[in-house]
């Protein structure tokens, strides 16, 4: 055979491959609702940008019928590419063989490609539609999801890491996501369990179905475990791609800078009239957020989980930037279990990819409770006062309303390393409420007075004239300014800018032992 015979095989070899295993396979995936791997690799890269890996590989594997069926990719598709002109690596089940089972060579070609990704410094992407592992490998397949989890260990907070659900994930396989940075999934053809219903149902009596036990809007609002939820995959893909835009390419970058239009000086009026003078007055912090932002963009994690508190990434001046914020319209805006959690974990995410975080603030305290006690509030709280005491990128604080006991401390005051506290002249900062303050301080005044109901509210007026003042904070240096609302956001951008070449190093140690 010569050299262009040769050229011609691999030719007709490749074509195969890239039709996939048949059209039938294809036409069935399509009916389910579901791409293709390489259609979502298509819409997650730039044009033409894909460089595929091991694109020949075959497993090795006898018995149960497999040494007569050896397909190209072993069913997942591995390589690189470019989003925006920044290099992306990915891997890709394809559910149309073995149902995108995972075995031994399926597991070596998602290693290396994690390797190259953490060797490169680049994000990397698995687009996840498979049947967990290949039950006819046997052991040597669970061996291929402990490498796995461990370069997913090795890569956390060293390179970006995004987990797209788009079929199944079932068992030992869920892990993987779990381990990364963000969890994208889509509604009804995406699911995430560990035991399936037929394994509830066995062992609980409790039925439900696939979705009901683990679909997208199941873990975007009751478990936590989804960041962001869609209902089609070629929206899904297209968030993920802004979310990269957002994204640093390694820890040892700086997230992208990109032009704004919106003018830094920009004075945001709204805000006056926005923020309720009346502490007990509900309103949309996301309101907020988007007068004080670059066009008023920003992209939420998180969103239906936890709603107490917001979570986002969005920009200021151009430059990248983390908000946490109090979210006066849910909860009053407490802080409890999974509100401090999910901040924890986004301000820990935003540190180990250099982005300034933002921390507005309105919050009355932790949320009472005997399930909340008996559940590790003091636990659970303790992760986000670690998360922002262990943070070294700038912390801006901006306190709005209320800022009151334990909370206000954990919100990233200044006594925990802020780098700057703000605050509008609405502030009371306090131990707790001038009520609740009051009816401890003046117990005895108020029940010895002919009328109690009077001489509590004349204590109360006087316990917010002398400790709740807007300046009181200020006065004690606890506060740096004092700022009218509509200078919020030029207050953010001359304030982050000047924070821009902060340096601040921890002491030298192995790692932290952080609450779990």
């Amino acid at each position: 055979m010569t050299l262009h015979e040769r050229i011609a095989e691999l030719d007709r070899i490749r074509r195969d491959v890239l039709d996939g295993p048949s059209e039938k396979a294809t036409s069935a995936q399509h009916a389910k609702g579901k791409l293709t791997a390489r259609e979502r690799i298509e819409l997650l890269l730039d044009p033409e940008s894909f460089r595929e890996v091991e694109q020949l590989r075959r497993h090795r594997a006898t018995g149960f019928g497999l040494e007569a069926k050896k397909p190209y990719t072993d069913g997942v598709i591995t390589g690189w590419g470019t989003v925006e002109g920044r290099t992306v690596f990915v891997y890709a089940h394809d559910f149309r063989i073995f149902g995108g089972a995972l075995g031994e060579a399926h597991a070596t070609k998602i290693h290396k490609i994690m390797d190259m990704a953490i060797a490169a410094g680049a994000p990397l992407v698995s687009l996840n539609d498979g049947a967990g592992a290949r039950i006819q490998e046997g052991v040597s397949a669970l061996a291929g999801y402990g490498g796995i989890f461990q370069r997913n260990t090795k890569a956390s907070g060293v390179i970006p890491q995004i987990s797209v659900m788009l079929g199944p994930c079932a068992g030992g396989a869920a892990y993987s996501p779990a381990l990364t940075d963000f969890v994208f999934m889509v509604r009804e053809t995406s699911q995430m369990f560990i035991t399936g219903p037929d394994v509830v149902k066995a062992v609980t009596g409790e039925e439900i179905t696939q979705n009901g036990l683990g679909g997208a809007d199941v873990h975007a609002e009751t478990s936590g475990v989804c960041h962001f939820a869609y209902d089609d995959e070629e929206t899904c893909i297209a968030e993920v791609r802004y979310l990269l835009s957002l994204l640093p390419r390694n820890n040892r970058e700086a997230p992208p800078a990109a032009p704004s239009a919106d003018p830094a000086d920009r004075r945001c009026e709204r805000l006056r009239d926005l923020v309720p003078l009346d502490g007990s007055r509900p309103y949309d912090m996301r309101e907020v957020i988007a007068h004080i932002v670059d066009d008023g963009e920003h992209m939420e994690v998180h969103e239906r989980w936890a709603t107490s508190v917001i979570t986002t990434l969005a920009r200021l001046g151009g430059q990248v930037t983390g908000i946490v914020a109090s979210q006066p319209s849910s909860l009053a805006g407490v802080l409890d279990i999974h509100s401090s959690e999910k901040a924890a974990r986004f301000v820990q995410l935003c540190d180990a990819f250099s982005i300034p975080l933002v921390t507005l603030v309105d919050v009355p305290g932790f949320l009472p409770g005997v399930d909340q006690e008996h559940g590790g509030i003091i636990r659970h709280g303790a992760k986000l006062l670690y998360a922002y005491c262990n943070a070294t990128v700038p912390r801006v604080q901006v306190i709005l309303r209320k800022a009151y006991g334990g909370a206000y401390i954990v919100m990233d005051s200044r006594s925990i390393g802020a780098d700057l506290s703000l605050a509008w002249p609405a502030n009371e900062i306090a131990v707790m409420g001038a009520e609740g303050a009051a009816n401890v301080v003046f117990r005895r005044r108020i029940q010895a007075a002919d009328d109690p109901d009077a001489m509590r509210r004349q204590l109360v007026k006087e316990y917010k004239a002398e400790l709740m003042h807007p300046y009181y904070a200020a006065e004690r240096g606890l506060v740096d300014d004092v700022i009218d609302p509509a200078d919020t956001r030029s207050a953010l951008i001359a304030s982050l800018a000047m924070l821009r070449t902060k340096h601040a190093d921890l002491p030298t140690r192995k790692h932290g032992n952080p609450p779990m």
